[in-house]
């Protein structure tokens, strides 16, 4: 059997147990057998596929492979009731480690988000009052993400090229744990949701869109089904898996997405021009919310040290949804989406791959310009062949 074909067939098997590890395919349908099987039987179909791939004669191929498996290989030990420690679960999946925020730099975001935001009352009170003067009206959100989309694709196509033939649909949806999502339907297509279970803000929408659409998860996925699928037959990338290192990179491509095309002076200046414009707000509402925002950065590894409380320390809901409100400046209804997020089972290990992912990435594009860019949008790195290219630029 074709390495590729075995790989395929696992990830399959292991989805009928976990439904939602497999994220997208677009290969032979007959490889898509979703068969329940044992999971010992599974186990030990991924040590043989680790034995084979390490035969395989390209190296960038045997390295992505490699990692991949052994993350297939850490899914059936979960499956066969095998408890991993959280941080063992974490590097099994992922290849990078957990990071816990430390307490005084967030209180140092909480000092300095707090000289930012304008008005009186708590954090939370000036923020969700923030939030609500630049909130986009349901019905007006597609509206308003038309122009973004386009320019964002014009900007991706000049900067990087996109493959002939490639799209994506865009809608709403509710009920779901995660702001937005591209699910990759195979054959250069995608399809885009936008959660709007909480209102959606008119300076997060350029992020949101570039995220998930350009050049970020569309343009990735379809590239690399371009050039790796079609261009060299490596038909292990028609498969996108949730639980396994390529989302590290993947997320560390989307948090990275928007400063790849446009710098941060030019996107303040557009939503507070044009898009301000376009969404019937107030330029300075937008503006303030902007400023706010560079304070809120120092507060991007709260999530995943939620997760390490709730997961690896052991501590109860109440006391993890109390730190998420102090420390994400958020409503009980924002803090509430965040605990559901990172208490799902496809999620709770995931939570890492935006933070680790995006300063991985931030560092290979610091070193290696666009044309490093370009390199992740096409090539199967890996989170560890990022890692010691920053480490060695660090060094």
């Amino acid at each position: 059997m074709d390495i590729a074909e075995r790989y395929i067939r696992l990830a399959h098997a292991i989805d009928a147990h976990r439904e939602g590890f497999v994220d997208g395919y677009g290969g032979p349908p007959e490889w898509a057998d979703r068969t329940r099987r044992e999971p010992q039987e599974l186990r030990a179909e991924a040590e043989t596929l680790l034995e084979e791939v390490a035969g395989v004669e390209d190296t960038a191929r045997r390295t992505f492979l490699t990692v991949q498996a052994r993350a297939l290989h850490t899914m059936t030990r979960l499956l066969s009731g095998e408890a991993l420690p959280y941080a063992d679960e974490v590097r099994g999946l992922y290849d990078i480690d957990p990071v816990r925020a430390h307490t005084a730099e967030l209180e140092a975001a909480l000092s300095a988000l707090d000289a930012a935001l304008p008005g009186t009352g708590s954090l939370v009170e000036r923020e969700e009052a923030l939030r609500a003067r630049v909130v986009v009206p349901r019905e007006d959100i597609l509206r308003v993400a038309e122009p973004i989309l386009a320019a964002l694709r014009e900007r991706t196509r000049e900067r990087f090229g996109l493959p002939d033939g490639e799209n994506f649909s865009i809608g709403l949806v509710n009920d779901k744990p995660w702001s937005g999502y591209n699910w990759p339907l195979g054959n250069l297509q995608s399809r885009i949701d936008i959660n709007t279970d909480l209102p959606v803000l008119l300076p997060n929408l350029p992020d949101l869109l570039a995220h998930e659409g350009y050049p970020g998860h569309h343009t990735e996925h379809a590239t690399k089904e371009a050039r790796l699928v079609r261009g060299r037959g490596w038909l292990e990338h028609s498969i996108q898996l949730l639980g396994a290192p390529e989302c590290v990179v993947s997320e560390g491509i989307a948090v990275n997405a928007l400063r790849a095309v446009m710098d941060r002076e030019e996107v303040e200046a557009w939503l507070t021009g044009e898009l301000a414009g376009v969404a019937g707000l107030d330029p300075e509402d937008v503006r303030a919310y902007l400023a706010a925002s560079r304070a809120r950065e120092g507060l991007k590894g709260v999530s995943g040290t939620a997760a390490l409380m709730l997961h690896a320390d052991g501590r109860p809901q109440a006391e993890v949804l109390e730190f998420l409100t102090r420390y994400s400046v958020a409503s009980e209804g924002r803090a509430r989406q965040s605990l559901r997020f990172i208490s799902q089972p496809n999620f709770r290990a995931y939570i890492f791959t935006y933070s680790v992912g995006g300063d991985l990435v931030k560092g290979w594009v610091a070193r290696n310009g666009a044309e490093g860019f370009a390199r992740l949008l096409t090539e199967p790195l890996t989170p560890g062949g990022l890692r010691e290219a920053v480490g060695a630029a660090h060094a």
